[in-house]
């Protein structure tokens, strides 16, 4: 191997490259911003100054309620200074809270997790038409986006809905996720024994 050859592989050895600059997406929950993981060991490998970030953050999100996942967009320049973009919480967020559930169907398709309204799509689409990424799509594209959502959670789209017989629907199905958390934890532990 040549000098020049040695000289040059003994250059790229000392060289340790740091990306300071790009593009950061991920879910932040409202207000919670913290310096641990998984957003501090993001942000640090960024050359990001973490707790400057934080406080920022938890600043633009004091009129959130508090630990609402919120999408944000973070564009980090080469000066180590960053634009932080906010997005509404997602989707499956608002779908969750209208159906008043608190996890979406394990089997979308074979059984109904909560049902929502037609006018819950269309508040769900009103918020979210806010959103940078959504805001050329007309109301229509959204709300049938919505519907897609919500059929994929195994949420229930109806026109009109009786609370009383949505409540005991809703208490019924308390029976079948705590079954359901049942199996998941037996599949878990004889996972576990199996690579124990």
């Amino acid at each position: 191997m040549s000098k020049a050859a040695a000289r040059l592989k003994s250059l790229k050895k000392g060289v340790v490259e740091t990306v300071t600059h790009g593009r950061l997406k991920t879910n932040i929950p409202a207000g919670l911003a913290a310096a641990g993981p998984p957003l501090g060991p993001m942000l640090g490998q960024r050359g990001l100054n973490i707790a400057i970030f934080c406080k920022d953050f938890n600043e633009k999100t004091k009129d959130f309620k508090e630990g609402i996942p919120l999408p944000t967009r973070i564009h980090i320049n080469p000066d180590r200074t960053y634009d932080l973009v906010i997005h509404k919480p997602p989707i499956v967020y608002f779908l969750k809270q209208a159906a008043g559930i608190q996890r979406a169907a394990m089997y979308p398709g074979q059984e109904v997790a909560g049902k929502v309204t037609l006018k819950h799509v269309y508040e769900i689409a009103k918020i979210k038409s806010e959103d940078p990424t959504l805001e050329t799509k007309c109301l229509e594209e959204l709300c049938n986006m919505i519907v897609g959502i919500a059929k994929s959670c195994g949420i229930e789209v109806v026109k009109h809905l009786d609370p009383k017989k949505y409540g005991e629907f809703l208490h019924e199905r308390v029976g079948i996720v705590e079954q359901q958390k049942k199996e998941l934890q037996e599949k878990k532990e004889a996972k576990m024994l199996r690579t124990g």
